[in-house]
């Protein structure tokens, strides 16, 4: 989400700006990006809006005009509602973020959001590579510019995460010599702590072996495993001096008596 800028071409309301950059950072995006704002964009108004993202209202970036804006960036998506000759092959906020998302993590990808009564002129639309469209009611399709902005955020901020969930399923699971060591401690734990029964040990230990077996352990989760019955052997082993302790003490006392 730190390659994501966020460009407002020509924002008419401070109250605008300051909830876009709320928004920002409910979803960890913190590049703002303003073209010719309005003369009062960090006014009391936006910076109540912004609240504790005041900082982001700080730092935006202001230029001139949108090409300055795009220069450094590698993808631009345009947001547009209107079609038409020159608007087509429209994406959706879904389809653009995971484009976005997909981009070399060193890339700088650009949302370009448009003045709230007119949107991007065609003109600014050819600045960008992408069209994308938000599927409104025909009723009453133009949103509100910091609705719209916070839809997009929501968009990229599932996909980073639902990648993350991806990448932590697809870890590389344990080597099986590994894995049967520590099943291999964990059965001298278990019968030490006379939690299994000597007479059949494996009944209890292979229930365990298919409850990890299901879930896949990966080096992390054996290091955890190996060192949790590390700590009931110590424990099992001061528990056993202490019986012998008094074991003896009662046997002293009992010769004494």
């Amino acid at each position: 989400m730190q390659n994501i800028s966020i460009v407002l071409v020509e924002p008419q309301g401070p109250i605008n700006v300051g909830s876009v950059c709320r928004s920002m950072m409910n979803f960890g995006v913190s590049d703002l990006r303003l073209v010719n704002p309005c003369y009062d964009y960090r006014s009391l108004e936006s910076r109540r809006m912004a609240l504790k993202a005041e900082s982001i209202l700080n730092q935006a970036a202001v230029f001139q005009s949108l090409r300055a804006a795009l220069s450094d960036c590698h993808l631009a998506f345009g947001t547009t509602r209107r079609f038409g000759r020159y608007r087509e092959a429209f994406l959706t906020p879904g389809q653009s973020a995971a484009q976005a998302l997909s981009q070399p993590p060193d890339s700088t990808v650009a949302f370009v959001f448009g003045r709230e009564d007119r949107g991007l002129h065609t003109c600014e639309l050819d600045l960008c590579q992408a069209f994308v469209t938000i599927p409104t009611d025909s009723g009453y399709p133009s949103m509100n510019l910091s609705h719209a902005v916070a839809l997009f955020l929501y968009e990229l901020r599932k996909g980073a995460l639902a990648a993350e969930n991806t990448a932590t399923e697809n870890r590389l699971p344990a080597r099986a010599a590994d894995v049967e060591r520590m099943f291999q401690h964990m059965r001298r734990t278990l019968l030490a702590a006379e939690y299994l029964d000597p007479q059949n040990p494996d009944h209890i230990l292979r229930a365990f072996r298919r409850l990890f077996g299901r879930s896949g352990l990966d080096d992390r989760e054996v290091r955890i495993l190996q060192g949790l019955w590390s700590r009931i052997d110590w424990i099992d082993g001061e528990r056993k001096k202490a019986v012998n302790k008094i074991d003896a003490l009662k046997k002293e006392t009992y010769r004494k008596a």
